[in-house]
């Protein structure tokens, strides 16, 4: 099947195959004007631009980054106050910053906030993958090889973007490192520690349910579109179907952070225990002195 696109200057759709020398755009321009001018993004999403608000380009794709900021940045403080490795503390703080830039993106749909969104979700899956393959080291070791191996991946990867501005090599290099760590929770959770089988297969399941949604939302985007002229305004904001993408992959991905703390400290001999927030959101307290 292929996939149709329409790029700024308003013409006809075409195959994308015939648009490589155009930027790639997964909606119509901006139906109406905004605060942040004419957007320069070379991906402008399925939500109306600037419909809500004047001030913000995708209001829905927006404030559903929120879910990527604040319970991170408490899961980092909380780890922190546990005495926890580093790597841990970066992880959440990797989630942040991708909710920070994806904001930023999506409030003004400018190129150089669409990079502050796309690179860190390179950085933050990168130490991901560092934390969930170094989970049976000695504590507070340090594999210099990998480090320098991801450092060095992300790097290339960046600088490749900033040069060929193709959102699908984004797209591609961020599945691969998903990739790695797919295999490396199904084999743990499989094979190492089953009786984590449920919050690993949980944290996928959402995660691919985000998926599913973001690509519902690019192919129909002009049926959701025509949906959301027939029903109120808030009904119509459950239509947002990237903004899903955003609550489910940042949940997904905490979720993930608490399957690979739970990993880790099981292997340390740490008594983890999840509390829930205020009864509802899961938060891993791990206590530093060794299970007898």
């Amino acid at each position: 099947m292929a996939l149709w696109i329409r790029y700024r200057t308003g013409h006809s759709s075409l195959r994308l195959s015939d648009l490589s020398d155009l930027p790639l755009i997964m909606a119509p321009a901006a139906d109406r004007p905004g605060y942040w001018g004419t957007p320069t993004s070379t991906l402008d999403w399925c939500e109306e631009n600037y419909v809500v608000s004047y001030y913000i380009a995708e209001f829905w794709n927006t404030v559903s980054n929120l879910i990527m900021i604040l319970p991170p940045i408490y899961g980092a403080i909380q780890t922190c106050k546990d005495g926890l490795e580093v790597r841990y503390v970066w992880s959440f703080l990797g989630i942040a910053a991708v909710g920070i830039g994806s904001w930023s993106f999506h409030m003004t749909l400018q190129y150089e906030m669409q990079l502050l969104d796309e690179l860190p979700m390179i950085y933050s899956c990168c130490i991901f993958v560092y934390c969930l393959y170094e989970c049976f080291k000695q504590e507070r070791a340090v594999n210099y090889l990998s480090i320098t191996l991801l450092l060095t991946f992300s790097i290339i990867v960046s600088v490749i973007y900033l040069i060929w501005k193709e959102p699908v090599f984004h797209q591609v290099m961020y599945a691969v490192l998903v990739a790695f760590l797919v295999i490396r929770s199904v084999f743990i959770v499989t094979w190492v520690y089953p009786w984590l089988r449920a919050l690993g297969f949980t944290s996928l399941t959402v995660f691919l349910l985000g998926f599913v949604l973001w690509n519902i939302d690019n192919i129909f985007c002009d049926s959701l579109r025509a949906t959301r002229q027939q029903l109120p305004p808030v009904v119509g904001a459950v239509t947002q179907l990237h903004a899903w993408w955003h609550i489910l992959t940042g949940l997904g991905s905490y979720l993930h952070i608490l399957l690979s703390l739970q990993i880790r400290s099981t292997y340390l001999k740490h008594r983890p225990k999840v509390k829930f927030l205020c009864g509802v959101w899961p938060m891993l307290h791990v206590e530093s002195q060794k299970a007898s």
